[in-house]
């Protein structure tokens, strides 16, 4: 594209100023956007709106640095129709709640008009980070959704012990491991059901987790070649970097890859671009499509630039559009 016709990109997210850089990926993809000579929008969901049909945001337009202590620039704030961009990058931090829900209706009125939103307003809405994974039952854990604690116990004295947690949590948050015979099942189910009235989940333990939860990326259905595998901190079940686990890399096993096949066509079918895949042992524990991380902490151990093959995805989307 030339000069006159310079990619315009928006990027829904958390305010850019409270990110932790050295981690972030949405920063990550920024600054690939910004090596492209992009223009670089920021809005939040509360800067969306409707009026005589159209969609607009009030954004910033946004520069981005890689250093820790200026990371960011705002510039202008401009309103902008939605349909001026040519990409929308989702990148809202859940929960995963109704105004989650009402801004992918919104962007969705912009995919309509012919702007890419990475990922899919509407596969945003079907996939959710756990049951989604349901759509593949051989590749699971054992596994139960239910709101009836009876059951849910029955199934603990079957399994003797389990991870329960809530279906719209993120970071690590609410997630409990019971055996059975521990004098805190009743409290802890009664608190993650809402009294038997909220479906939760609950999966077998998986001993493998001392190896790590490995976080799988996957462009367009096509895992990186490496997975971070989040090794929980001392004394902790949690393979959740924001539970204080520690990132390792490790290059993809032959069963990550037989996993991510088994995945991969569907994801690229519903126009999820951007995934990814929490795998722990032989089995995947999660599919995160929402504002899925992990980026910048491989492409530092293995010299990889992801957002780059990500970027050259969503280009050739563009170029083909």
């Amino acid at each position: 594209m030339n000069a006159m016709n310079k990619i315009k990109i928006a990027v829904l997210m958390d305010d850019i100023a409270n990110i932790n850089p050295k981690k972030d990926s949405s920063l990550a993809m920024m600054l690939e956007a910004g090596l492209r000579g992009w223009e670089i929008y920021t809005f939040d969901t509360t800067d969306l709106f409707v009026e005589k049909g159209k969609v607009f945001a009030n954004c910033v337009q946004t520069t981005v640095n890689d250093d820790t202590d200026h990371w960011f620039e705002k510039h202008s704030n401009t309103m902008m129709v939605l349909n001026d961009f040519n990409v929308i990058l989702m990148r809202k931090d859940p929960p995963f709640n109704m105004d989650y829900i009402y801004a992918t209706y919104l962007l969705e009125q912009a995919e309509n008009n012919g702007v890419l939103v990475v990922n899919k307003p509407q596969s945003l809405r079907d996939a959710n980070e756990k049951l989604f994974a349901l759509n593949f039952p051989h590749c699971m854990p054992e596994t139960l959704v239910s709101a009836n604690q009876n059951q849910i116990k029955s199934f603990i004295n079957t399994q003797q012990t389990v991870v329960v947690k809530p279906l719209d949590g993120m970071g690590g948050a609410d997630i409990f491991k019971l055996s059975d015979g521990d004098n805190n099942i009743d409290e802890v189910l009664d608190y993650l059901t809402h009294q038997g009235t909220r479906q939760i989940m609950v999966q077998e333990f998986l001993a493998d987790i001392v190896k790590g939860d490995k976080r799988i990326l996957l462009i367009n259905g096509k895992p990186i070649d490496y997975a971070l595998a989040r090794m929980p901190a001392e004394g902790s079940f949690k393979g959740n970097l924001a539970a204080g686990a520690t990132g390792v890399g490790q290059p993809l096993s032959d069963r990550d890859r037989y996993l991510c096949e088994q995945i991969g066509p569907t994801l690229k079918d519903k126009g999820l671009m951007f995934v990814g895949l929490d795998v722990i042992g032989d089995y995947i524990t999660e599919i995160n499509v929402t504002s899925p991380t992990c980026i910048r902490e491989l492409d530092a151990q293995f010299n990889l630039n992801i957002a780059g093959v990500l970027f050259d995805a969503i280009e050739q989307q563009i170029n083909n559009a």
